[in-house]
């Protein structure tokens, strides 16, 4: 699993695009979460589906744009046409957090992962339970430890990839011009593994 985390835009929906598109195909990671509280993810993806399929890229209207471009079509405009559409179903891996305080929580690793767009709101239950704590609201990457615990953030218009591998969770790091900053193994304190209640 490959989690890429892209930090606000600040107003930049230009560096954010090519930063979404280089976490998605350059480095295939799985999912990109953007860690900003504004609608930049949004404005971005929208435009990036219009460009490839056209006005109104909506999954409503998928059956309009095929009958529209497919019903007299030669067979390479049908390719061209489902090709586009693949692609523009895989903008799908490019999330928002759920809504200012609010925050997501993932497994990688058998190790949790909370991301918050402002570290202010994590509140006891967030940090007891998690080894990766990451947050938006930083104008730098940050990269602490604290005990067994990591704050990340990758800053505006940065980006990180958290990579889940056999010997534990990788991070890399970006800037704004997608320049690799730091690639290193994360060492992780024991103790905050997930347990499923119920499991035996």
């Amino acid at each position: 699993m490959r989690l890429g985390l892209l930090g606000p835009a600040e107003g930049d929906l230009v560096t954010l695009r090519n930063t979404a598109r280089f976490l998605l195909e350059e480095r295939k990671v799985d999912r990109a979460v953007y860690l900003g509280r504004d609608r930049a993810l949004d404005d971005v993806v929208m435009a990036w589906a219009s460009d490839l399929v056209g006005e109104d890229p909506t999954d409503d209207a998928l059956w309009m744009r095929a009958a529209d471009r497919c019903t007299d079509a030669s067979p390479e405009e049908i390719r061209s046409f489902l090709r586009a559409e693949l692609d523009r179903r895989e903008l799908a891996r490019l999330e928002v957090l759920p809504g200012v305080g609010s925050r997501s929580v993932e497994l990688l690793n058998g190790k949790v992962v909370v991301l918050i767009y402002d570290k202010a709101h994590l509140d006891e239950e967030d940090i007891v339970a998690a080894s990766l704590l990451v947050f938006g609201k930083s104008p730098e990457v940050m990269m602490k430890q604290v005990g067994p615990r990591w704050f990340l953030s990758p800053g505006n218009q940065g980006s990180m990839i958290l990579e889940d591998r056999d010997d534990g969770i990788h991070l890399s790091v970006f800037n704004a011009n997608l320049q690799e900053l730091q690639s290193q193994p994360l060492e992780l304190g024991r103790g905050t593994r997930m347990r499923v209640q119920g499991a035996s």
